[in-house]
Formats: C-alpha cells, structure tokens, sequence
C-alpha cells in the first residue's frame, strides 16, 4: 500500500516529465533530417497523381499529335535529358522540362487545335505544383545547359517543335513517372518513330 501512495504521489511528476523532456525528442526524431534526405522526399510525386484516366487521355493526345509528326530524326524528351545528371537531381530535371513544355507549348496556341490539351495541362501543372520544393542538389550547370539544348532544338523545328513536344507527351509522362515516383521502372522508355 504505501509503494502506491509514493506512485500516486510521483505520477503528476512523471506526467510532467515525459511531456516536457520524452516528447519533443520523439517528435524531433520523426522529422526528416536536414541535406539530401530532405531534397530526396521534396522530389517525390504520390502515386496517386498516374491515374489511368490522365494516363489515357496524355497516351491518347500524345498518339493523335505523333501520327501528323513526319520528323523522325529528331527527339525532345529522352535520355538525352539526364547527361551528366545524377540520378537524385532527375525528377528536378524533369519538374523543369513539365514547366516548359505547360508554358511554351500547352498554353499556346496548341490549346485550341488538339482535344484533352487542357485537361493534360492542368495535370501536368498539378505535378510541378506537387513539386514546388523540390531542389537540384550539386552543380546547375549541366542541368541548365541539358535544358537549354532542347528548348534550341524546340525553337529550331519552328512549328513542328511544339507538334514534336505534344507528340511526345506520353514520353515526358513516363519520364517524370520513372523520375519522380517509387514505381517500378519502365524498360527503357522507347518509343517507336
């Protein structure tokens, strides 16, 4: 009897100390800590956002918009993008490709000539929003300089540039899916000219 009076006695105590010592050190070991870590999860997409109904409406415009593409030498979303590019800065490379083509290509003029444009806009939008924070880690250089060679060859191929890159949506969609998720790698990612 008297070991549960010295307890009842000593519980306000303990009650005190494991909510002001115990769990602030619990809950700071759950955060993520600072450095690749952190840059590593800021770049990751919900698998959620791969629906098949926006998978099938991006493959649909994609195909519709390739068929009337007659340059088969030429490729804007490919492997081409992550020369010199470690693997943990790819989904950054990819968030900044999607920036381009909404802006350069989705929001212009194309809008109005192919169906489903705006919905795979928006989704593609929806994605770079999702992927606000995440950061490249390293140097920028070859970064910038793997993005600027292909807005040159978008701007080099006039008209069919913005053709190519509505054509290859479907290619950018895997792209950024293999980049930017933890879902099993497609092989290769290739696409038949």
């Amino acid at each position: 009897m008297a070991s549960l009076q010295t307890l009842s006695r000593s519980f306000p105590g303990w009650i005190f100390f494991c909510c002001c010592c115990c769990l602030p050190l619990l809950l700071t070991s759950c955060l993520p800590l600072k450095g690749a870590s952190a840059a590593h999860h800021a770049c990751r997409l919900r698998m959620i956002s791969f629906q098949p109904y926006i998978r099938n409406r991006t493959y649909t415009l994609a195909k519709m918009v390739h068929a009337s593409d007659k340059d088969t030498d030429n490729r804007l979303i490919g492997q081409q993008l992550f020369v010199n590019i470690r693997e943990n800065n790819r989904c950054y490379v990819m968030k900044r490709v999607v920036e381009l083509v909404v802006k350069d290509v989705l929001l212009t003029e194309v809008k109005n000539q192919y169906p489903y444009v705006d919905e795979v806009a928006q989704f593609l939008a929806s994605l770079t929003s999702e992927l606000s924070t995440c950061r490249f880690s390293g140097k920028r250089e070859h970064i910038e300089k793997n993005l600027e060679q292909m807005k040159n060859k978008m701007e080099q191929l006039g008209a069919n540039g913005k053709t190519k890159a509505v054509g290859e949506l479907d290619l950018l969609f895997d792209y950024m899916e293999n980049a930017c998720t933890d879902a099993p790698k497609k092989g290769g990612n290739k696409k038949k000219n």
